[in-house]
């Protein structure tokens, strides 16, 4: 009895990890379709982008992120990734 339910867990554990790592794909895939669209119609980028990079000349990284992460509702991984790519 306990060998199925463990069995039975392990099942709906694979299943779910399996649909989050199809979720993520597709998130990645429409955000690189996005940002291919916003480059052919010109969107402006974010005006806090101009003060992030200032942030990083002056070497201020720490607060580059946190800022990001204020203004634009990120994780922290998300921000360091997006400082990142200024």
């Amino acid at each position: 009895m306990e060998y199925i339910i463990l069995g039975v867990l392990l099942v709906i554990i694979f299943m779910l990890y399996d649909k989050l790592t199809k979720l993520e794909m597709r998130f990645k895939s429409m955000k690189a379709t996005l940002d291919q669209i916003a480059l052919q119609v010109e969107i402006p980028e974010h005006p806090i982008n101009d003060e992030l990079r200032k942030l990083l000349k002056e070497g201020k990284d720490v607060q580059a992120v946190k800022k990001a992460r204020e203004v634009l509702g990120l994780s922290l991984l998300e921000a360091k990734q997006y400082v990142d790519a200024l």
